[in-house]
């Protein structure tokens, strides 16, 4: 089968109605280390200044951590707080495990190759035949 398919993975944290953190705020992080710069990293983003400092205070506020700072010297821009590094990595990590376990079952239920999100992999094991038509198909 020459059909050839990518998983795609919504994960997010939040408190009630507040989103906490996902992988928009991993790319914002990434944004802001890259430039030194809120105002870039928004702008790369396609979004305000304002709409990207609103959700940046909202995180913090939220995990009661700075994860970005001013320079030394205002025209220096910004950077990231180690809190801000170790965070981002550590939500970083949690989307890689989850999207190699779905990668895994996918691997197992699906009769063609599906790719991760960030970077295509092999199949682990030659895939077995799908299923007749009408009969479900129970995870191992």
């Amino acid at each position: 089968m020459s059909l050839k398919t990518t998983i795609r993975l919504h994960l997010w944290l939040e408190t009630g109605d507040t989103m906490v953190f996902g992988m928009g705020r991993v790319q914002l992080l990434d944004l802001i280390e890259r430039h030194g710069s809120l105002r870039k990293a928004a702008a790369a983003l396609g979004m305000s200044y304002r709409a990207a400092w609103c959700k940046l205070r909202a995180t913090e506020q939220a995990l009661g951590v700075k994860l970005v700072e001013a320079q030394a010297h205002k025209r220096e821009g910004c950077r990231l707080t180690a809190q801000g590094q170790e965070f981002r990595e550590r939500f970083r990590r949690w989307f890689d495990e989850v999207e190699n376990c779905a990668l895994t079952r996918a691997e197992r239920l699906f009769p063609w190759p599906v790719a991760g999100f960030f970077e295509e992999r092999e199949p682990e094991a030659p895939l077995p035949a799908p299923p007749p038509r009408g009969l479900s198909v129970t995870a191992p």
